[in-house]
């Protein structure tokens, strides 16, 4: 062992003649403790909402999308179904057909987005998880059946088991004008009932309402086209890989997305937002952690008897500095493991037993906050507060003052 580890080792434990400055050495690894255990716990709670809200988009959005550059529809016969459907990886492909609508129930109106999808939209997406009412049913034999977003079911007061009031759905006609005598005669008008209501998020539930397509092409008008080509991947299939291979397949008329791509800036945003959090907290950290400069200055104005042996014996400036370098990254160390211990431990807890619950938790998707651990997150903590710690601890060491001892 180097002699300036195996001296700064002692110092850090052994008892020093003045106990202010065992209580000072003791609330900077505290302090140094605190700061990392709730840096990281803070960090794994962001990731535990932020993996929550894309969560829910990832229940309605495919894993790829298709789509027009220009124009909100376009003709199928446009892309290769066929080749895209044999690319490795590929689970499903379903078609899409989406336009603005008025909503007529009893003497309720809302405008919402009428979506029309496939028999295979179910497969592509995870709706089957987010019916909190009704069923998911879109067809049987004889009829069709609308599945509503639960804002657009409040807006309107829907009841399921109402079975004399079936919705209205009103769309403009192409190029047909409003007639002040006969407004009506501008949209295309049709009868359907609701099967089932679903809730993922605001952003979906407030704006949707899931049709057949059939039904969407009869209503809207455009028996051939569709909006989008939605594909969904087998699991472990990459994604950007896929993508790539797709939009080989397809002309520049058209722009392939995947997950992240169809949500570039909710992504970016989440991203920001975490990195903030955490330069914010590490300045708060770096306050905590200053306590070692005072921490080791006392140490050696007492150690300074010592300091002068030491020179005497013929040990070199650099040495002696180094002693109280390490003796600050000890402390620092001592406290950032144990703090990233610690909020480990209680992240580990939450995730298991959710011990802190949301307040009003009954009203959103789950009833405590949200963990998730990420590595990357114990090593950048890890390093900040080392880089933080060595920062002190060189300052403060770098302004010993040694005496050259007599003769030299």
């Amino acid at each position: 062992m180097r002699p300036e580890i195996f001296i700064a080792r002692r110092y850090l434990f052994a008892r020093k003649s003045h106990n202010v400055i065992n209580i000072i050495s003791i609330i900077s690894v505290i302090g140094v403790m605190v700061g990392s255990m709730g840096l990281i716990i803070v960090l794994s709670v962001f990731n535990g909402f932020s993996g929550l809200v894309v969560s829910l988009y990832n229940s309605f959005d495919p894993d790829i999308k298709i789509s027009a550059v220009k124009g909100k529809t376009f003709e199928p016969s446009g892309i290769d179904i066929t080749a895209i459907q044999k690319i490795p990886g590929i689970a499903a492909v379903s078609f899409t057909l989406e336009e603005t609508g008025l909503i007529k129930y009893r003497d309720r109106q809302y405008i919402a987005t009428i979506k029309g999808v496939d028999a295979k939209f179910t497969s592509i997406t995870q709706m089957s998880d987010k019916i909190i009412e009704g069923k998911l049913l879109l067809q049987d034999d004889n009829n069709d059946y609308a599945i509503v977003g639960g804002g657009v079911a409040y807006g309107l007061s829907l009841a399921l088991d109402d079975p004399f009031n079936p919705m209205a759905i009103y769309i403009p006609r192409k190029g047909k004008p409003v007639s002040t005598l006969n407004p009506e005669e501008a949209f295309n008008i049709e009868m359907i009932r609701p099967s089932g209501i679903f809730s993922i998020q605001q952003d979906f539930d407030s704006k949707y309402v899931l049709v057949p397509i059939d039904f969407a092409r009869k209503i809207i008008g455009l028996p051939t086209k569709v909006s989008s080509v939605e594909v969904a991947l087998k699991s472990g299939a990459d994604a950007e890989s896929v993508r790539d291979q797709v939009a080989a397949i397809t002309s520049d008329d058209f722009k392939v997305q995947t997950r992240l791509q169809q949500h570039e800036f909710l992504y970016k945003i989440l991203k920001s937002e975490k990195w903030a959090v955490y330069f914010i907290l590490s300045f708060i950290l770096m306050i905590a952690i200053f306590n070692i400069i005072g921490s080791l200055t006392m140490l050696i104005i007492e150690k300074k008897k010592d300091i002068g042996i030491l020179s005497a014996m013929g040990a070199e400036n650099g040495m002696i500095r180094n002693i109280f370098l390490l003796e600050g990254l000890m402390i620092t160390l001592s406290g950032a493991v144990a703090g990233l211990l610690i909020g480990g431990v209680i992240c580990f807890l939450q995730q298991q037993f959710g011990i802190i619950k949301l307040e009003n938790g009954e009203s959103f998707v789950i009833d405590a906050y949200p963990v998730s651990m990420e590595a990357l997150d114990f090593v950048s903590v890890l390093l900040i507060v080392s880089a933080i710690g060595f920062l002190a601890a060189y300052y403060t060491s770098s302004k010993i003052k040694i005496a050259s001892p007599a003769g030299k």
